[in-house]
């Protein structure tokens, strides 16, 4: 079942220009005009960071899981502008306040909770936790240039 405002990857690949291995998202829900929602990475074994980090013992490195709060967070701006991927790029200009908690390993489902703290112009800023069961492996404040 489909919640209301929500997009599927299909959508999102509408909205944003990433494409796999390189589209972080599979699913954005709880979309408000504020600039806040919710994405989902089923993060699986096969992804193609898990033969190197590591070897054994794969875990999701933290910068994808920024990565993938970014990528949720234009996803929804441009949502709420109501603009496609031909229109949209999305560039980090300053990432402030990361941390991480916990690790990610296949299997998981990360959840990542965006909210948009200010725009002026062409920045937007941006608060982010990414959560799995509930609890924050990693957080970051960011901003990033989107035209």
């Amino acid at each position: 079942m489909v919640k209301k405002n929500s997009i599927d990857q299909n959508q999102i690949m509408g909205i944003i220009p990433h494409r796999y291995p390189f589209l972080l998202v599979d699913r954005i829900d709880d979309i408000t005009p504020e600039g806040t929602g919710v994405g989902f990475k089923n993060v699986t074994s096969d992804e193609f960071w898990c033969q190197g980090h590591f070897p054994n013992h794969p875990v999701m490195p933290g910068v994808l899981q920024i990565e993938a709060l970014a990528q949720t967070a234009c996803a929804i701006a441009f949502y709420s502008k109501g603009t496609s991927s031909e229109e949209n790029m999305g560039y980090f200009a300053a990432i402030e306040k990361v941390r991480f908690r916990k690790t990610v390993v296949p299997g998981d489902v990360l959840e990542l909770h965006v909210r948009q703290i200010s725009q002026k112009a062409a920045l937007y800023k941006f608060e982010g936790k990414a959560k799995v069961n509930g609890e924050v492996v990693s957080e970051a404040v960011f901003t990033a240039m989107m035209q």
